[in-house]
């Protein structure tokens, strides 16, 4: 697996056109390996491509660009203070299963939570990662000839929760976003905090999905 870390605060626009240059590479390459993007956004809503755009709060002003993009699911946020990862991943090597591709995201990050002393869990019928009934993980997928793009939102420090006040999260009526720093018993480690969760999810990513 090629793990990209882009580094500062990436651009969606830019960070979305590289997934698609990446996804074209796939198609022409089925031997090409699996690349996994690890960034922070600079602050972004983004909805899967839905005619209910409620969770948006039609009408209101939001502080942030929203950009619809080829991903299942409602309104979600990114920004400064969150983990996210796009797995670049040809979903032909583990049997076009779409449910096992999002388990195993879901499974990883819970894994990358309890590393850090975070009990996570899934919530039948809902995608993400919880702790009790707060929401540390969004995940949305969209896929292209079976070469899946899009992925993961892990919250990880206090000031990525602010934003999604102005929305209503992945449209579930009264959900509470929660992140690594409120759950954790002990302060946040040191330093680059991207790469250093980052690359505990990227350890157990690689092996997982190779399992899978």
């Amino acid at each position: 697996m090629n793990i990209i870390r882009i580094p500062g605060l990436a651009d969606y626009q830019e960070t979305l056109r590289l997934q698609e240059q990446l996804v074209r590479a796939h198609q022409e390459d089925p031997d090409r390996e699996n690349e996994l993007l690890l960034l922070e956004h600079a602050g972004v809503y983004t909805i899967g491509r839905t005619r209910n755009h409620a969770s948006l709060h039609p009408g209101s002003v939001l502080p942030f660009p929203v950009h619809e993009i080829n991903r299942g699911g409602q309104a979600t946020y990114h920004g400064p203070g969150q983990l996210v990862g796009y797995p670049i991943t040809d979903l032909n090597r583990c049997g076009r299963d779409l449910h096992r591709y999002v388990t195993t995201l879901e499974n990883t990050l819970i894994e990358t939570c309890a590393r850090f002393g975070v009990q996570a869990r899934i919530r039948e019928g809902l995608v993400g990662v919880w702790v009790e009934n707060r929401k540390i993980a969004s995940i949305g997928v969209g896929v292209k000839k079976w070469i899946a793009m899009h992925g993961f939102a892990l919250n990880i420090t206090r000031k990525s929760l602010p934003p999604f006040l102005a929305i209503t999260p992945c449209g579930i009526q009264g959900v509470q976003m929660t992140c690594l720093e409120d759950e954790m018993s002990s302060p946040l480690p040191e330093g680059n905090l991207l790469k250093c969760f980052g690359d505990v999810f990227a350890a157990l990513w690689e092996e997982k999905f190779n399992r899978s």
